[in-house]
């Protein structure tokens, strides 16, 4: 699952869910890869009511399966102004982490290391849906564009759907993979959810 280039984001759509679940998908086949879900503890769901979901704690596990141990996950704290986003593999260890950016139109954030390592930039335009992984040294290394699902659903429902590429990095495929999918994922979860 971790060393592919490209996937399809689903979000499951729901009328009052407070939890959000999205299928992550073979772009050409729509076969099922893994499941990203929501599992953020329920005293805070219930915070959501009060205060604005970018300022509470959220975490997201991917799962291959919906009830197998966790391929990754990705866990935001308490945040005011700059959010700082953690992502840890299947052995609980840290993979990197993103910071937002204070100031920026498009929306955008950076991605580092676990040595604190700048790794990639995660850049957005105007529109706010096409996203560029941009690496330390100024290449393009993936993109993440919003697929339209049709009118109806995306007038009437804040289901997403959009599309992870990474460009191929060899060796280091799975290890990056891991690190810009969670920063693809984070995009739409943890950034532009309301």
């Amino acid at each position: 699952m971790l060393t592919r280039n490209s996937y399809f984001i689903r979000e499951h759509v729901g009328a009052f869910k407070f939890k959000d679940t999205y299928d992550i998908l073979d772009p050409e086949t729509q076969q099922q890869l893994a499941y990203a879900m929501e599992s953020t503890p329920g005293w805070i769901l219930a915070l959501r009511l009060l205060v604005g979901k970018q300022m509470l704690p959220i975490t997201i596990a991917v799962r291959e399966q919906a009830e197998s141990p966790p391929l990754f996950r990705i866990e935001r704290g308490f945040t005011f102004l700059r959010s700082k986003v953690y992502v840890y593999d299947a052995q609980d260890q840290p993979v990197g982490y993103f910071k937002s950016k204070l100031f920026t139109l498009g929306g955008g954030f950076n991605v580092y290391s676990p040595q604190d390592v700048l790794v990639a930039e995660v850049k957005g335009n105007w529109k706010g849906w096409d996203f560029k992984f941009i690496s330390a040294s100024g290449q393009e290394i993936g993109l993440v564009t919003k697929k339209w699902a049709g009118l109806g659903r995306e007038l009437f429902t804040t289901a997403d759907n959009y599309l992870i590429s990474i460009h191929d990095m060899g060796e280091q495929q799975a290890a990056s993979n891991v690190l810009l999918l969670a920063a693809g994922l984070a995009i739409d979860t943890v950034y532009k959810e309301q």
